[in-house]
């Protein structure tokens, strides 16, 4: 062999090496696309991480244990092609900005989902004031400093399910009781993301938590997601002043826009002048659920649903709870917000999704005639939510 040749045969064999470093190199990425990498990082002196859950039809879960965030859903659509169907950001460092980006994508809520007037209830005769963080109001337990901006410790059993914890600490937000609460998410066989939350107390104190997906069943996060179907199987809801608290009524949906016991449309409703939705500019309301029955839910009926008739992706949700908090993103693409970029790069507009959140009512500590957040010590807390996809 002659030198030229050998040279060549040299050039060659160095690029193939190269060509092998480069793509023992290359990240592995989730079938929605996310770089784990991106998520691997300590925050709160804890480590954090993206956690993947899947089934062998092609459901894939990945969650953050900052936050008990759930990242992304990918389930097939109609053609089989793999869609995620949630909002959220593809980097841990967007989600821990809570100046630039703050925002309960995906989240698991705690100690208290949703708002309470004036930050302040009473239990067993004491006053209580929380933190206020949303104006006079206390909003998902203290926003920033409540537990979706916490590091949950995680422990991954098999392909399907996560367990994560967190002990908040007593007087937390102005909370009362040291709280060791766990959330567990499982990916089912059947398409099925179950959801449950449990908690002990070591003083008397309140619970109320919930999972904060956003969710547009199109996978087209460039567009509102006014084609979206939603069904609630509620005959009543609580109306809210301004500021979103119940003025302490549960009015009919009957002849009203919040009326979705026949599936519809978003769209056909959400820019109404009843008073409801011009207050919201959109729905951020409680639903009263008909699966709620002498004290007890039946999260064996479906609840609620979603279905894009372009992806032909219908979810049903069903939970033990009294409640489901229907919110359509109206803060989305609102003011600097509209231009800041989530995953693929894409900004959000007003109402691209929507979220089913299950909850006891809205600021129901100060309202004694609906069902009461409270948990005592030796008591247990369980809720329950699910959420079913499959193809319609």
């Amino acid at each position: 062999m002659n030198a030229l040749k050998c040279s060549f045969l040299s050039l060659g064999v160095a690029a193939l090496m190269l060509s092998c470093s480069e793509a023992q190199q290359a990240p592995v990425l989730t079938v929605s696309g996310l770089d784990p990498a991106k998520f691997d990082t300590t925050i709160q002196d804890k480590p954090v991480k993206l956690f993947t859950l899947k089934n062998e039809k092609g459901m894939e879960v990945c969650i953050t244990n900052y936050g008990g965030r759930i990242v992304s859903l990918v389930v097939p659509d109609k053609d089989g092609k793999p869609t995620d169907v949630v909002l959220g950001f593809d980097n841990i460092a967007q989600y821990a900005d809570t100046i630039n980006t703050p925002t309960d994508y995906g989240s698991s809520v705690g100690r208290y989902a949703n708002r309470i007037k004036d930050g302040k209830f009473t239990l067993n005769g004491n006053v209580i004031q929380l933190k206020k963080n949303d104006g006079p109001n206390c909003l998902h337990g203290g926003g920033n400093t409540g537990w979706m901006h916490q590091v949950y410790d995680a422990e991954q059993i098999g392909d399907s399910i996560l367990k994560l914890t967190i002990v908040a600490a007593d007087g937390e937000n102005g909370f009362p009781g040291k709280v060791m609460a766990v959330t567990t998410y499982k990916v089912t066989a059947d398409n099925v993301l179950d959801m449950t939350w449990e908690a002990e107390t070591d003083k008397p104190t309140i619970i109320n938590q919930t999972n904060h997906n956003y969710y547009n069943l199109s996978g087209d996060f460039t567009q509102p997601a006014y084609d979206m179907v939603l069904y609630v199987n509620a005959d009543n809801f609580t109306p809210s002043d301004k500021l979103y608290i119940p003025t302490g009524e549960i009015k009919p949906v009957e002849g009203t826009p919040m009326d979705f016991r026949t599936p519809h449309a978003l769209g056909d409703s959400i820019k109404s002048e009843f008073d409801q939705i011009q207050n919201a500019t959109g729905y951020d309301h409680n639903f009263c659920l008909n699966t709620y029955k002498d004290g007890k839910g039946d999260d064996t009926q479906v609840c609620a649903s979603l279905y894009s008739p372009k992806t032909g992706i219908f979810m049903e949700m069903f939970t033990n709870e009294p409640g489901v908090q229907v919110y359509s993103g109206n803060f989305q693409g609102v003011g600097p917000d509209k231009d800041i970029a989530r995953k693929n790069g894409i900004t959000y507009p007003k109402h691209v999704s929507v979220c089913l959140e299950s909850q006891k009512y809205p600021d129901s500590p100060n309202h004694p005639d609906w069902v009461q957040p409270v948990l005592n010590p030796g008591d247990k807390y369980f809720s329950h939510a699910a959420y079913k996809f499959s193809i319609k």
